[in-house]
C-alpha cells in the first residue's frame, strides 16, 4: 500500500509538466485516489494498531478550504484588486508552490504593509489567475495544502 501511494505521489508529480487542461484532470483523479488511500485503507489499519501510525500524518482526506470566487470577493477600503495582484505576484515563483504557503505569506507582507490579510480574498484572486491562464495552477485551488501554483513560463 505505501508502494502504491508513493508512485501516485510521483505520478503527481509527473502531471505537473502537462498541458493545464489534462493537469487538471489528471490531478482531480490522483488526488481522489490518495485521498482514498488515506482515509479508506490506512485508516482503518491504524484505528486498530495505533502504534504503527505515524505521528506526523494526518488522516483526513483533502478538504475544500474556501469556497469564494473573486467575483464574490468585497475588498477592503484599503485594498486594491492591483495591490492583490502585486503581492501575490512578489510572492510566486517559478517553481511550483502549495497555495497554503502563498497564503501564508500574503499574511507577512500585508502585515508589513499595514494592509488587509484575508486569506480568502487572496485565495479567491489565485483561482481567478490560474483561471485565466495568467498562473499555473495544480490540483484542486480551493484545497489550499493539496495544490499548488507557479508563475508561467
Amino acid at each position: 500500500m505505501q508502494d502504491a501511494e508513493d508512485a501516485l505521489e510521483r505520478a503527481s508529480r509527473a502531471a505537473s509538466g502537462f498541458p493545464k487542461e489534462e493537469r487538471l484532470k489528471f490531478s482531480e483523479v490522483i488526488y481522489d485516489l490518495i485521498a482514498a488511500l488515506q482515509s479508506d485503507v490506512w485508516k482503518p489499519i491504524y484505528d486498530e494498531y495505533p502504534d504503527l501510525a505515524p505521528e506526523y500524518e494526518g488522516f483526513e482526506p483533502p478538504t475544500i478550504c474556501s469556497e469564494l470566487t473573486w467575483e464574490e470577493v468585497e475588498l477592503p477600503p484599503e485594498l486594491t484588486e492591483d495591490d492583490v495582484d502585486e503581492i501575490l505576484f512578489s510572492l510566486l515563483r517559478s517553481h511550483w508552490q502549495k497555495v497554503a504557503l502563498v497564503l501564508a505569506n500574503t499574511r507577512d507582507t500585508c502585515y508589513i504593509e499595514g494592509l488587509s490579510s484575508d486569506y480568502e480574498i487572496f485565495a479567491a484572486r489565485l483561482r481567478w489567475l490560474s483561471d485565466k491562464d495568467k498562473i499555473e495552477g495544480i490540483g484542486d485551488l480551493r484545497m489550499w495544502r493539496h495544490s499548488e501554483v507557479r508563475l508561467k513560463d
